[in-house]
């Protein structure tokens, strides 16, 4: 069943205007810094991704079990979030209030909740931490900077990327602390197979 559309404007409608004039006001080299993140931030995660399953390999394979399943938790919180959007139906803020941003406004039937971008990262970053504490920490970091810049360059309302932030984090957090109550088994049944070299060096 298909829900009615909320209408996002009157929910935080004024926040996400005060952003996009902030966004307007700011040095050209700092709008064109986001936008950038904003469009290719992404591949940060999937290096981050890669760095933690490389060095996952030399300790075991239970954790280069962990580590190849970050990518995993990653395409299903995506999946999972675009259901929520095709749910919901909330337009873009900038189609509902027609204000000019710096990025394009994407196209009609792109819907806007929860953030792709903001689920993606934070889904990372959750998950990220069951292979090294640091590498989530760093990609905390940087889920909470494309969150903002997804507001900033005017794609999405706040509530959009704080909805997609809580929906990554909770679907990685679950995800990944079932895989920790069997990774030895999963490992048993890689390492004897063709996959092997994907779990020790």
């Amino acid at each position: 069943m298909i829900l009615v559309a909320f209408q996002g404007s009157s929910i935080d409608g004024e926040a996400y205007t005060d952003v996009v004039d902030s966004a307007h006001r700011a040095p050209g080299w700092l709008d064109s810094t986001v936008s950038v993140w904003s469009a290719y931030g992404l591949a940060v995660f999937a290096v981050l991704m890669l760095v933690g399953w490389w060095r996952a390999r030399r300790t075991g394979a239970e954790a280069a079990v962990t580590a190849l399943a970050v990518p995993v938790v990653v395409v299903a919180a995506y999946g999972i979030d675009s259901l929520l959007k095709s749910a919901v139906r909330e337009s873009r803020p900038c189609r509902s209030l027609r204000v000019v941003t710096l990025e394009a406004c994407p196209a009609s039937g792109d819907w806007s909740f929860p953030s792709n971008h903001a689920t993606i990262a934070a889904a990372a970053a959750v998950a990220l931490f069951f292979v090294s504490r640091r590498l989530g920490a760093v990609a905390a970091v940087a889920a909470l900077a494309m969150a903002l810049s997804r507001v900033w360059v005017g794609v999405h309302y706040p509530h959009d990327v704080v909805a997609g932030l809580a929906v990554g984090a909770l679907l990685a957090l679950g995800a990944m602390t079932l895989l920790g109550r069997r990774p030895e088994s999963l490992a048993r049944r890689i390492t004897a197979g063709r996959l092997r070299p994907l779990l020790v060096s």
